[in-house]
């Protein structure tokens, strides 16, 4: 093997997308968890993968590694890589085109950037509908009033 045609190629092509290492023989597990990403992005981009699928891939990153990560991204997409991304909406929402929410497998649609805010995208993938149905029995909770079991919607008064 050409090691020094090796770490040519490897400066190169992480310097293509900006991504500056300070040692491109340095093991991948003693790099911090953004650089650990970037190199796996580069490593797609280099070997030719049309779509780039990431699982939560800022998760573990502090907020500064997870900016870098997420250039890293947008720079992969701004090459015609197809970029799944799944999770972290405010993420998600700074690199996407599009949205696809999912819960328990089942769709709630597929929106385009422009046709659904960052706000809209959070609740539907917190359970917004849920979370206002459990807003309204703890406000009833909270008056001195009991929403019947099952969330019926029904609401006793207290005893007395």
């Amino acid at each position: 093997m050409d090691r020094a045609l090796a770490e040519e190629v490897t400066r190169a092509e992480l310097r293509r997308i900006g991504i500056e290492l300070r040692d491109v023989n340095q093991p991948v597990g003693t790099l911090s968890g953004g650089e650990r990403q970037s190199v796996a992005i580069a490593r797609v981009v280099y070997f030719g993968a049309k779509v780039l699928i990431l699982d939560e891939p800022t998760s573990a990153l502090g907020v500064k590694e997870a900016g870098v990560v997420l250039k890293y991204i947008a720079k992969a997409r701004s090459e015609g890589l197809g970029v799944v991304f799944m999770h972290n909406a405010h993420h998600a929402f700074a690199v996407g085109d599009r949205f696809t929410v999912l819960n328990r497998g089942t769709s709630y649609g597929t929106f385009a950037r422009g046709e659904i805010s960052r706000e809209q995208l959070l609740s539907m993938m917190a359970g917004g509908e849920e979370l206002e149905e459990l807003a309204l029995e703890l406000a009833e909770f909270s008056r001195g009033n009991t929403p019947a079991p099952g969330g019926s919607g029904q609401v006793h008064p207290p005893a007395g």
